[in-house]
């Protein structure tokens, strides 16, 4: 673009005003005696672009003089007695060139010397290790695994709640190591419902809200006061109290909620610590049970020592979860508390075996079996610590399992059932060994994974 009264750098042959076609300019500035412009008519031309200047080297001139060159610093000259003080710093990398030249020259000449900064360059590798001074992460597990094993508490708590009683000292330990950030680490709960997986995000915080929400349905048949308040609707069943837990919450549940999580833990093994071993008959009800048509019949209710086995379990499959969110070591339980948990989802096949089939997601009874008697079984074996046989009949809750009317063996590892019977590993995915009637194998192992809930 050219603007009104400034030429036309580039040459257009449009006249400015106030200059005309006979206007001259000084050589060199662009006018007609301008080299390289290429126009005799006093126009202005394009700009020279100057050539490369030229190197000396083209010239044929002599290069100037360098001058001499650089004297090499002269080594030092220093004493035995400095030397040798000069070991340490030697060893530490913190000596300058001259003075580990000079060092390095005299270990070679000084055995003393030499042996001496042998032992102190071994020192410097004590101070640097390779591995990490840090505690094991698993040591706070294992210390805390043995101090339960081992002290005699005060008040007798019975066997079937000691499970619980570990489990939640165990998470409390985790929780502890935690930071504030680690509380809002996501988790996904998983669980099974109607033969398809199904996952709840939430936090960390979210879970402890969720334990103390469920472990409230023991306390409140126990007689405690019911995290979810005096209003709460009896026949709330787990996940609907969770719900509400979080509903009622202003906010997002933070670690503060391990303050109360933490004090109900401790009221409830107070609490059956002093009721004693036959409170264990206390019924817990859990609202309406998986794939029930509801009303009464369809009440889900546990002893208490079952509750309490049950509640250590999700206290365990849920810390699992945390430790995963926040890259935590955790192990299983202690193996004869695993035993008690595995015999409990044991236990509970046949029912939740029944109730499926009322549902229609389990296939017919073959034949209609009295209570007490002998039945159609499949054989459950639970391997590694922990680990049993169980016999499940198959056609009535009320038969009794039967070696001479097995149709079906299953083995599997002992962690392995507990997750599925969590909802964390599906029927299909199940590493299991199985052998005879696979319907009847399947039906026990969607079975088992119908025991999970939120």
């Amino acid at each position: 673009m050219n603007w009104p009264g400034r030429p036309d750098p580039y040459g257009s042959g449009d006249e400015g005003p106030g200059r005309g076609p006979g206007d001259e300019f000084p050589a060199g500035a662009g006018g007609a005696g301008a080299a390289g412009s290429g126009r005799g008519d006093g126009g202005v031309g394009k700009p020279r672009i100057p050539a490369p200047r030229a190197s000396v080297e083209d010239t044929g001139a002599p290069l100037p003089d360098a001058g001499p060159a650089a004297a090499a610093p002269e080594p030092l000259v220093l004493d035995h007695r400095v030397l040798k003080s000069l070991l340490g710093a030697w060893a530490l990398a913190a000596c300058s060139a001259a003075e580990s030249s000079a060092v390095e020259e005299h270990l070679g000449d000084c055995g003393p010397c030499a042996e001496e900064a042998l032992r102190l360059r071994d020192a410097v590798g004590l101070l640097h290790p390779e591995e990490s001074l840090d505690l094991d992460p698993g040591l706070r597990t294992r210390v805390l695994a043995s101090c339960l094993g081992r002290r005699p508490p005060r008040v007798p708590l019975p066997e079937w709640a000691a499970p619980y009683d570990a489990e939640t000292a165990r998470l409390d330990a985790l929780l502890q190591d935690i930071g504030d950030s680690e509380w809002h680490a996501p988790v996904r709960l998983r669980w099974f419902d109607d033969d398809h997986p199904v996952t709840r995000k939430t936090t960390v915080a979210g879970v402890i809200a969720h334990l103390l929400a469920v472990d409230g349905l023991v306390g409140t048949a126990l007689g405690l006061d019911d995290p979810l308040g005096t209003g709460a609707p009896p026949s709330l069943d787990p996940g609907e109290r969770t719900e509400a837990y979080w509903r009622a919450s202003q906010f997002p549940p933070t670690r503060a909620v391990r303050g109360p999580w933490r004090d109900q833990t401790h009221e409830l093994i107070r609490t059956v610590s002093f009721a004693g071993g036959g409170s264990g008959r206390l019924a817990v009800t859990y609202g309406v049970a998986p794939d029930a048509p509801g009303g009464e019949a369809g009440r889900f209710e546990l002893p208490l020592r079952d509750s309490m086995l049950e509640r250590a379990f999700e206290c365990w499959i849920h810390a699992e979860d945390i430790a995963q969110a926040v890259d935590y070591p955790y192990e299983p339980p202690a193996p004869r508390h695993l035993h008690h948990m595995i015999d409990l989802a044991a236990r509970l096949l046949p029912v939740t075996l029944a109730e499926r089939r009322r549902a229609g997601r389990a296939g017919p009874a073959r034949e209609l079996v009295a209570a007490g008697a002998p039945g159609r079984s499949l054989r459950l074996e639970v391997e590694g610590v922990g680990g049993g046989e169980w016999l499940i009949p198959l056609d009535s809750p009320g038969a009794s399992g039967s070696a001479d009317l097995e149709v079906a063996h299953v083995a599997l590892d002992g962690v392995e059932f507990c997750r599925l019977a969590a909802g964390h590993v599906s029927p299909e995915e199940a590493a299991a060994g199985q052998v005879g009637d696979r319907e009847a194998i399947r039906d026990v192992l969607f079975a088992a994974a119908s025991l999970s809930r939120m």
